[in-house]
């Protein structure tokens, strides 16, 4: 899957109550080093928590390396675009490709 977002782009980060459907695209604090934010799309939820994964698969870290991440660590969806200006916009909700691994 081609990603959707590009590094510089700017994001409203919506708090949402409940569990997350597949296909948004959410922030969270990357599991190996809290003060760093990631925003990854949920692939899955399940009992065991929510799986996210980065829509460029040979350069993301996501729950492929670290796990499902508990629904509670999930910061909100990421809605709208706000910058750059030539991209400005609602943000896709994509359902992402099939892992194998």
């Amino acid at each position: 899957m081609l990603p959707s977002l590009h590094p510089g782009d700017r994001l409203l980060v919506v708090r949402r109550h409940g569990l997350p459907l597949r296909g948004q695209i959410v922030a969270l604090h990357d599991p190996s080093c809290e003060q760093r934010l990631l925003v990854k799309r949920v692939a899955a939820v399940g009992p065991n928590g929510v799986t996210v994964l980065g829509d460029n698969a040979g350069a993301s870290t996501d729950s492929r390396s670290w796990g499902p991440v508990p629904p509670g660590s999930l910061l909100g969806e990421a809605v709208y675009r706000y910058a750059p200006a030539a991209r400005v916009g609602r943000l896709p909700v994509l359902l992402p490709a099939v892992v194998r691994g």
